[in-house]
């Protein structure tokens, strides 16, 4: 976990709720009132954000006590309590609702990734998650495919190369991106890899033949085309395909040969997994 970002993105998303204070709490409760409650999970599936759950009640509250029962990863099912926490109410009651937030959408993630790695466990194939994630939330969205079993792409626009079809047609074609990526990274001293989306065949085969990248993004082709594709390749790059990908054909996808597959959607339209923090 990175504790300085996970810091600030707690920090953040507090201000943004409580604001001049919890007003509701502030007027119904006797202040020093101590309390307990349980996060109750009301829907199977992998659960995730635990590790952050911990860390935005410290910060709401150090004198918070929270006794862990599930960890991060763990498969759950309806009525499981994950955690308990006990000490002051109104704190608890401040830390509710980002506690929920973050662990019903990082376990939806979890969950959907985790059904998909289990569609391939017989394959060679990874399912990478994209930059298609809810502004502010990347880190804790990735981390949620890492626990449910998937694998990071890029984080950002910064870590690695990926010329795309719109580079491709403003650079004026595949072998001026390429070059081009390659003079930049060399004036530039940096050690980036390479990768270049490709649309169909032809544009595979001028890839072939120039070189100079690390991995092919297959993007849109049939399963026909990515058998082939597959096989023009014979290894000597790392494939990934992409496009028009669900939970229903990731398996034929997978058959194909890819190494990797990449899956917007395991972010960006992810069902949240419920469960409720509840008194006793």
């Amino acid at each position: 976990m990175d504790t300085q970002l996970i810091h600030q993105f707690i920090k953040n998303a507090l201000a943004e709720d409580v604001g001049d204070g919890d007003h509701t709490s502030l007027s119904t409760i006797p202040a020093g009132t101590q309390g307990k409650a349980k996060l109750i999970i009301k829907e199977d599936g992998i659960l995730a954000g635990i590790e952050l759950a911990l860390a935005i009640f410290k910060e709401v509250d150090s004198e918070l006590k929270v006794e862990v029962l599930l960890q991060d990863g763990d498969a759950v099912k309806v009525g499981d309590i994950a955690l308990t926490v006990s000490g002051s109410t109104h704190t608890i009651l401040i830390a509710e609702r980002l506690v929920l937030n973050c662990m019903q959408r990082m376990s939806g993630i979890a969950t959907k990734t985790h059904r998909i790695v289990s569609l391939l466990k017989t394959t060679k194939t990874k399912i990478l998650d994209t930059r298609k994630t809810t502004p502010g939330l990347r880190y804790l969205e990735k981390w949620a495919v890492r626990i449910g079993g998937g694998v990071n792409h890029r984080i950002g626009l910064y870590d690695m190369i990926l010329i795309k079809d719109n580079h491709v047609d403003y650079a004026g074609g595949i072998a001026n991106a390429i070059k081009a990526a390659q003079k930049y990274l060399e004036v530039q001293n940096k050690q980036l890899q390479i990768e270049i989306e490709v649309r169909n065949l032809e544009e595979l085969s001028q890839v072939l033949t120039i070189g100079g990248v690390d991995r092919i993004m297959l993007d849109n082709f049939s399963f026909e085309n990515l058998r082939a594709a597959v096989a023009l390749i014979d290894g000597r790059f790392i494939t990934e395909a992409s496009g028009g990908i669900t939970e229903e054909n990731v398996a034929e996808y997978a058959a194909c040969g890819v190494d990797f597959i990449s899956m917007g959607a395991l972010t960006h339209s992810v069902k949240s997994l419920d469960m409720s923090l509840k008194a006793y």
